[in-house]
């Protein structure tokens, strides 16, 4: 069959399902999207819209574990679990924490940077056959700390990036501030990061490559993926709430939803959800240079068009709970902290909040492979706060894959198989 008579499902509207769909029909394949939301409204919406090839440092890091007690204590910090959520994620947790041994960590960076080293021209290319280079900025990325010894608390991640290629300026106290006036000067150090860019509307960027795709000749299917029609390993349909859609290929690209669709082809996946929360300050008066994060309160800052967005903190409470909006009211002080520029009293009426579930696997190294049951079923998601940043390549992978070809990188980090013990020793999925 060639690729112009191939029809390929692509489960999900996200960042990553719609940066696949038009990989695919570069392929020449026929390309119809799924997904019960319009696009762009899941983790796409509310990310901080940075396209980080640096981004190679792993969440597990070596010695994290010290840090579990003040995680369930504080409600408050950069990473909570709900009391009631702990029986469920505390498996995720124990691969978590395992996970930040220091081979593997180096073994994560090293794949991190071939998944996104190339982000940036591959995303400039994608965003220009959407007619959205527009909403692209190739400015960099700044990481400030408030003291030497903060700074030094982080040396374990920058060595990290340094062996994998990423360059780093140095900025001093005065260097800082002559870079950037509007940050606090209780920030003493910073680290400009020149390769990175960001978008100034991730929502609009995502629907401009929507539309390119349905122009192109893809379709919309607004249901949800249930399951999938295989008899002796052939796909030949994928079952939605508004019936079957044919296809002979999927790509599942659904986030934080993926985990049943992967159980339905017998391979279980360690998916869990990082609830992220932001919050955008319309008319702010004062904004950063480039994005800015603050590396000790694990919040970023980036200007887009629709306003401020301070975006940050990870809470472990699955799919279900309502939202702590409190802990997206405490980002606002940390805004102010890092800009006192910003008004002291909350401009309620300027200011709109944000919640939404990142696709996390605790080895911070998405899922992207062949299907146990089915090798017409490729796995596309888990990509956890790299969702833009990753997309683009994965979505090469997933063309590679769906056209038999090579993969422009090595995929054994990211194989599902990667997660199946057989007789004790971890089997390896090729491509």
């Amino acid at each position: 069959m060639s690729s112009s008579d191939k029809h390929v499902g692509v489960i999900g509207a996200g960042v990553v399902g719609v940066c696949t769909a038009l990989m695919l029909q570069r392929r020449g394949f026929k390309v119809t999207i799924i997904d019960p939301n319009p696009p762009g409204e899941g983790a796409s919406f509310g990310n901080a819209g940075c396209f980080n090839g640096s981004s190679v440092v792993p969440m597990s890091m070596p010695g994290m574990i010290k840090n579990v007690p003040s995680w369930l204590l504080d409600p408050m910090g950069p990473l909570a679990v709900r009391f009631n959520y702990l029986p469920n994620i505390t498996p995720w947790l124990v691969r978590f924490l395992l996970a930040g041994k220091r081979a593997k960590v180096w073994e994560q960076a090293q794949a991190l940077r071939s998944l996104i080293g190339s982000t940036v021209p591959l995303i400039k290319s994608l965003a220009e056959e959407a007619g959205a280079e527009h909403l692209l900025r190739h400015e960099g990325h700044l990481y400030v700390y408030r003291s030497d010894s903060a700074l030094a608390k982080d040396r374990g991640g920058w060595e990290l990036r340094n062996a994998n290629g990423v360059s780093t300026q140095l900025l001093n106290a005065d260097e800082l501030y002559e870079f950037d006036p509007n940050i606090s000067r209780a920030y003493t150090k910073g680290l400009l990061i020149a390769e990175n860019s960001h978008t100034t509307n991730p929502y609009e960027l995502v629907n401009a490559i929507f539309r390119k795709v349905l122009e192109n000749g893809g379709r919309f299917v607004s249901a949800r993926a249930t399951g999938f029609i295989v008899n002796d390993a052939t796909l030949s349909g994928v079952e939605t709430t508004s019936g079957t859609v044919s296809v002979d290929a999927a790509v599942v690209a659904a986030g934080a939803y993926s985990k049943p669709l992967a159980e339905a082809l017998g391979d279980n996946i360690p998916l869990d959800t990082e609830r992220g929360y932001h919050i955008l300050i319309r008319d702010p008066h004062v904004v950063p240079r480039i994005p800015t994060t603050d590396a000790e309160g694990k919040f970023i800052a980036t200007p887009m068009d629709t306003g401020l967005r301070i975006g940050g903190t990870v809470e472990f409470a699955g799919l279900q709970a309502p939202p702590n909006w409190k802990r997206a009211d405490v980002l606002y002080t940390h805004a102010r902290n890092l800009f006192p520029g910003l008004s002291s009293t909350r401009p309620e009426k300027n200011i709109t909040k944000w919640m939404g579930f990142r696709p996390s696997i605790p080895d911070s190294l998405p899922v992207i492979g062949r299907s146990r049951r089915c090798q017409h079923v490729i796995y596309a998601f888990g990509h956890g706060h790299l969702g833009m940043t990753g997309a683009p390549m994965t979505a090469m992978l997933v063309s590679d894959l769906v056209s038999g070809e090579k993969p422009t990188i090595d995929i054994a980090p990211f194989s599902p198989a990667r997660f199946a013990l057989f007789g004790g020793i971890q089997s390896h999925q090729m491509y």
